[in-house]
């Protein structure tokens, strides 16, 4: 099934009741301070302190590992490499493998309270893995979501995008991970959106280190395949299809920060 038909018969997400606050961070925390304030507002979640929240932001270079990544007797290694390469090494509470993000991307840190948070858990990977894919294709480009063979921090929910020129060419443009607690869930997408040949060799480092085989061809970001996109093309795309799924209801940084302080 081609593509566009595979968006024709995509599920399209239902409107969420209650407003969801939208926040664009300006400037990174860095690696690991990013990393870190996601969780912070999952507890405030939890607490009932933050009402439903998307923060965004374009991140400092970062190689996220999984926890089984760390446990590996390269890992050592593929850290330092990281470090040499620009890239700050962590070791995320999310599952999955490593994967290479830098200001060449857009995060979205989504959380919100839930009383059975586990129970939809999957279903949520589902959602906003087709939510993301048509902000992708709204943006002009082809998108669907699905693995492909040799991906890095390979994902049955992985967005991926097609060279317009030869269809047979597919890069992974988004990432995403989950965490769940009780009463709450963090749900973070990582879009790749310009900058990819970094990431490509970071990525290529790291794995050889960690004796895990991937295809360094599944790596790319959304201006490989369409040379004119950049971040603010792709964060409007991404609003536009975050207001079919809920009320938003923008937010300045400065306010989140007063409710759920930066470490």
């Amino acid at each position: 099934m081609s593509p566009e038909a595979q968006a024709a018969r995509a599920p399209q997400p239902a409107t969420a009741a209650g407003p969801l606050l939208w926040t664009r961070q300006p400037e990174s925390f860095g690696a690991a301070g990013d990393l870190g304030y996601g969780l912070e507002m999952l507890a405030a979640a939890k607490q009932g302190r933050l009402q439903r929240t998307v923060r965004l932001y374009r991140p400092a270079p970062t190689v996220a590992f999984g926890q089984r990544d760390a446990n590996l007797p390269g890992f050592a290694q593929a850290a330092q490499r990281c470090r040499e390469l620009g890239f700050e090494p962590l070791v995320r509470k999310a599952g999955g493998r490593a994967a290479a993000y830098h200001e060449g991307c857009l995060v979205l840190d989504h959380v919100e309270s839930h009383q059975d948070a586990i129970m939809g858990a999957k279903s949520r990977f589902s959602l906003f893995g087709e939510l993301l894919a048509d902000a992708l294709r709204q943006a002009g480009l082809i998108a669907a979501v699905g693995e492909i063979p040799g991906e890095y921090c390979p994902g049955e929910f992985s967005v991926h995008g097609v060279h317009p020129a030869d269809p047979e060419h597919k890069v992974k443009l988004v990432g995403t991970a989950q965490r769940v607690v009780s009463g709450a869930w963090l749900f973070s997408s990582v879009i790749v959106v310009q900058d990819s040949a970094p990431l490509r060799q970071v990525l290529t480092e790291s794995y050889a280190a960690l004796g895990l085989e991937w295809d360094p061809a599944t790596a790319g970001a959304a201006d490989d395949l369409l040379p004119s996109l950049d971040i603010d093309a792709v964060a409007a795309a991404v609003r536009r299809v975050y207001g079919d799924y809920a009320q938003l209801q923008d937010r300045p940084m400065a306010a989140l920060l007063d409710q759920v302080p930066a470490a």
